[in-house]
């Protein structure tokens, strides 16, 4: 029986890749390097600051990480005041959340944005009291698909992993959740396509926020006493 939803933040509760890129694109300009699209960010995000940074090197034909510290600075410091830039959470999933709560979901959030960054567009975007633990990346948090943080998220819920729904739009979503044990919900609406999705772990995927809810409540009883789960879309 499910008691609790995870949500990765970015391409699965809100579309923040304009502000990635806003914010990015800044930096790159600064240094004289070509900027990328927003096409671009939805491949590049998802994996960390640190890994974003290479990944941009890596398109302006860097092969090296000399200027690695430069650029991640730079980004920073546009990050500090511009991660909010167009941040809007997805059509359906404020109401989608609403509804899990009142089916008595607990609610939390695990993310590679920096920690205090995860707090801040959590707080602008959805409020306070919405979710009951927030978790963005620190020094002495590993980055997903390292499943310590989505495990961690659930020890402050209060709730065993396998009673999770962990709900990602990426590659990286489906290989922590189910490296932690918890029930893998792929979305179609974030950063990238089925395949991926199918392909890294996903138990189910869902085009719309909406189903959320009728995901979580549909855990029937069997006469033994088993529960059993709705089969993957």
């Amino acid at each position: 029986m499910y008691r609790a939803c995870i949500f990765d933040l970015d391409g699965t509760l809100c579309d923040s890749v304009e502000s990635i890129a806003y914010c990015a694109n800044h930096a790159l300009r600064d240094l004289g390097m070509k900027e990328a699209s927003l096409e671009d960010y939805k491949i590049f995000v998802g994996d960390g600051v640190d890994m974003l940074v290479r990944r941009l090197l890596r398109f302006n034909g860097e092969e090296s990480d000399r200027q690695f510290d430069v650029l991640k600075e730079k980004y920073m410091g546009y990050f500090l005041d511009g991660c909010m830039y167009h941040v809007v959470p997805y059509p359906g999933i404020p109401e989608a959340l609403r509804e899990l709560k009142g089916l008595g979901a607990k609610l939390g959030v695990i993310s590679n944005k920096p920690h205090a960054n995860t707090l801040n567009v959590i707080e602008q975007v959805f409020g306070e009291g919405v979710f009951d633990w927030v978790q963005g990346q620190t020094k002495d948090m590993p980055r997903k698909p390292d499943p310590a943080g989505a495990l961690y998220t659930a020890k402050k819920l209060k709730v065993l992993p396998g009673e999770c729904l962990y709900v990602g739009d990426t590659d990286t979503d489906m290989r922590t959740g189910t490296a932690a044990g918890m029930h893998t919900v792929g979305v179609l609406w974030g950063f990238r396509d089925r395949k991926e999705l199918e392909e890294t772990g996903a138990k189910e995927i869902i085009a719309e926020a909406g189903m959320l809810p009728g995901i979580y409540a549909d855990t029937q009883l069997f006469p033994d006493g088993r529960t059993g789960e709705r089969g993957a879309l």
